[in-house]
């Protein structure tokens, strides 16, 4: 066994931090956290790690993420611009600063096949828990669909690993959804709009697939066993991803426009990923459309925020890493706060609720009896600065599954 001595414990659930806890980890599992083993001598088979002035913190999650993307250009994009096997390398060596950042469990939303869950859990790479949807779902012309500005698709054989995710009409998109299955996708992502980063002609309002399509495609997923994430921004698409029932929504940067959307995630119990951070590269972005499209909905995406957290949506973070490179994920937490929550709801989105949001509450998010012991040990408050989270200097110590996998001793 193993007892990690914490001079400030923030387990994850929203409860005021504890101090001089301990918290003891037996196979890899929480075995118990009290306050009481800190003053008595431990066994002598165990060993005794000590943070006793520095703050544990749950692992924390990131729900929407691209690890295996590189960039917006086409030559990235499309793959051209390196052999895939550098490709792979290069996402590895992301999985593994994600993981050494203090992230230890990530929700991949596309361009991530199942070979690199299996690699991480072989121990092949490190790398974080890792939660595939593989590809995005949309029909002709809409952001799956990946064709050049001169309309040309890929001249390269489709990966069997990442399936097609161009899906038409009610059969096309059940038929869609299974084969994303069986290549192993844990999560289904589609779209119902367009995006900030869209081709021109398709923006964050115009609408991908019908109303029968997409309580087709929501229908065979949780047949499946699969939550649905969807990309959704604004407009009759946004509404149309509610009213299937879908489990969360991504970007959601309109929400505040139709004053039914938000009591309906309430009362449907539909999560919120505002991804927050790719709308400040999006900004600055070279592309004339793209930067327009961010900047005029940035006062809608911050009201939805506040609009869903006053409500009680489950906001949790995610970044949309991947074409604008791979900043520290934590930046989205400076960004949540930025928004109107406080360092405690920041800390709970990418803990105890993005848990809930991957379905995996009952395993990771919280520091408590039985849940995997994934953990951050940080020099510092993060509730006086959750901008701390981004410096790699003061994470000191990153578990996984009760194993040290980063660990700078004060």
């Amino acid at each position: 066994m193993k007892i990690l001595r914490a001079g400030t414990l923030i387990d994850g659930t929203g409860a005021p931090p504890v101090r001089d806890a301990a918290v003891v980890i037996h196979n890899g599992r929480i075995e118990t956290v009290t306050t009481a083993g800190a003053s008595a001598g431990p066994p002598a088979d165990h060993e005794v790690i000590d943070a006793s002035r520095l703050t544990v913190l749950p692992g924390l999650i990131d729900c929407h993420d691209h690890l295996a993307f590189h960039g917006y250009e086409l030559v990235r994009r499309w793959g051209l611009d390196e052999p895939q096997s550098t490709r792979h390398l290069r996402t590895a060596r992301v999985a593994g600063q994600i993981l050494t950042s203090g992230y230890t469990a990530v929700r991949d939303a596309g361009g991530l096949d199942a070979g690199f869950r299996l690699a991480v859990h072989e121990g092949l790479i490190p790398g974080p828990r890792l939660v595939l949807s593989l590809g995005i779902i949309s029909p002709i012309g809409g952001i799956g669909d990946r064709v050049s500005p001169s309309g040309h698709a890929s001249p390269f054989l489709q990966d069997p690993s990442l399936p097609p995710s161009v899906a038409q009409g009610i059969e096309g998109v059940r038929t869609t959804v299974r084969a994303m299955v069986r290549a192993g996708a844990d999560v289904i992502k589609c779209a119902t709009t367009g995006g900030a980063s869209s081709r021109a002609g398709h923006g964050p309002k115009d609408a991908a697939f019908n109303a029968d399509e997409m309580r087709a495609l929501v229908d065979e997923a949780h047949a499946l066993g699969r939550r649905v994430m969807c990309h959704a921004v604004g407009g009759p698409g946004l509404r149309r991803a509610i009213e299937a029932g879908v489990d969360s929504i991504e970007h959601g940067c309109y929400l505040d426009e139709d004053p039914e959307l938000i009591p309906m995630m309430v009362e449907r119990g539909i999560f919120f990923v505002p991804t927050l951070t790719v709308y400040e590269y999006h900004r600055e972005s070279t592309a004339p459309h793209v930067r327009e499209r961010a900047r005029a909905l940035r006062t809608h995406h911050l009201e939805s925020v506040r609009h869903a957290l006053a409500a009680g949506v489950k906001v949790v973070a995610g970044t949309d890493a991947g074409g604008h490179g791979h900043p520290n994920n934590a930046l989205e937490l400076e960004h949540l706060v930025a928004a109107g929550m406080s360092p405690m709801q920041a800390l709970q989105a990418a803990t105890s609720l993005a848990a809930e949001c991957l379905a995996l509450e009952a395993e990771i998010g919280t520091i408590e009896k039985g849940k995997w012991a994934d953990l951050v040990v940080v020099d510092g408050d993060p509730l006086r600065d959750v901008r701390i989270l981004q410096d790699s200097a003061r994470i000191k110590q990153v578990w996984k599954a009760g194993v040290t996998v980063t660990r700078h001793d004060a």
